[in-house]
């Protein structure tokens, strides 16, 4: 069985009052994970990480580290350390007394305070860089001596309140890959907070999706996208087509779903639905096919494939891929990505205005009752 490294009991924050900022989470966090909290600004991602760190007390509940319930333990008292999105450098200090800082306050040897700050400074690849102060240094750079410098103490748990905003896309791409390089070298659990889905699914072990003060959904990355909890959530990562229907027909692991905008659906059946029953099905845009051509006869063959006939009204070209808005006959608005794995201009390109067909089998869609 994991041993789990924090656990949050029925923990509540309420703010001037009445506003609830966490409301009531229960939440297991593995020792060693890399574990995200996602949502939308506001939610109480980062609330939930300052009643870690001690920096917020809990209204309600326990926040336990290792076992021990450390709601009454001071910040500084907590084997968790904190890394903030504005790296919260000391501008004086240079890049080896920025990290030795807190090993100074501790009043560890030279020797030891040496020893630890140069493993730090050769973990993050900061070597030559031991004597510049803060204002010499790149943004990545910057992020790097915050995480060392919160590292050297080595705490159970390190907490990244979205380190990476200030960052521009590109270097944001790399310090992800940097962050996961670095956990897997320190071994301790990791608790990251973000908005940002993409973020999110290509770093975490495990995330939990936040909206109004709850938790909405835990898992894995692919769990989460492939399979949402709800409507929010299938919402809120990524992109998706929605479409409510009413159950016509259930024909083992498939079922017909009569909607509005697209008439009559075959969709895979995710679980026990009834006869009338009304649900949602969510359908990722790559999950879908845009061709020219109307498909195959083997591909029309399958019983349980979905083909419609519409008009690209909307192309995006993204550079790997094309974003595409199809007005479907029956007036629906369908989004649909198709991957360039082709050199494009050797390709048959379909642009704006073309009449395509849209299509997709019926074990693409995800069932979602709220």
């Amino acid at each position: 069985m994991a041993e789990i490294s924090i656990e949050l009991r029925n923990v509540t924050k309420i703010f001037d009052g009445d506003f609830v900022a966490v409301n009531n989470v229960n939440l297991s966090i593995e020792k060693g994970e890399f574990f995200s909290l996602l949502g939308p600004s506001g939610c109480g991602k980062t609330t939930i990480l300052r009643m870690i760190s001690g920096l917020e007390e809990p209204t309600k509940g326990e926040v336990i580290l290792n076992g021990r319930v450390i709601n009454d333990l001071p910040p500084n008292k907590r084997e968790v350390n904190t890394v903030f999105q504005n790296y919260a450098l000391f501008p004086h200090l240079t890049v080896f007394e920025n990290i030795a800082f807190s090993l100074r306050i501790k009043r560890k040897s030279e020797a030891e305070i040496k020893k630890k700050v140069m493993d730090m400074i050769d973990l993050m690849r900061l070597n030559g860089h031991e004597n510049k102060k803060p204002s010499q240094l790149s943004g990545g750079q910057k992020q790097r001596v915050a995480i060392a410098r919160a590292l050297v103490n080595e705490p159970s748990v390190l907490l990244l309140d979205e380190p990476l905003a200030a960052l521009d896309a590109k270097l944001r791409q790399h310090m992800l890959i940097e962050l996961d390089n670095i956990h897997d070298e320190v071994g301790i659990t990791f608790i990251y907070v973000t908005h940002d889905q993409s973020e999110a699914l290509s770093i975490s072990d495990h995330l939990a999706v936040m909206n109004e003060g709850k938790i909405i959904q835990v898992g894995t990355p692919v769990q989460v996208y492939e399979s949402p909890a709800n409507l929010f959530v299938a919402n809120f990562i990524g992109e998706t087509n929605f479409i409510q229907g009413i159950v016509e027909k259930v024909e083992g692991n498939y079922i017909l779903l009569k909607t509005e905008k697209l008439g009559e659906i075959w969709c895979y059946r995710d679980f026990e639905v009834k006869i009338g029953e009304k649900i949602n099905v969510s359908i990722r845009p790559e999950k879908l096919k845009i061709t020219i051509e109307k498909p195959s006869e083997e591909v029309l063959k399958n019983s349980f494939v979905n083909v419609f006939k519409g008009i690209v009204s909307e192309r995006i070209y993204l550079g790997t891929h094309s974003n595409y808005i199809v007005s479907i006959d029956q007036g629906y608005q369908m989004k649909v990505y198709r991957q360039h794995i082709r050199y494009l201009l050797d390709e048959n390109i379909i642009d704006w205005n073309d009449e395509v067909y849209v299509w997709w089998f019926a074990d693409d869609s995800y069932l979602i009752k709220d």
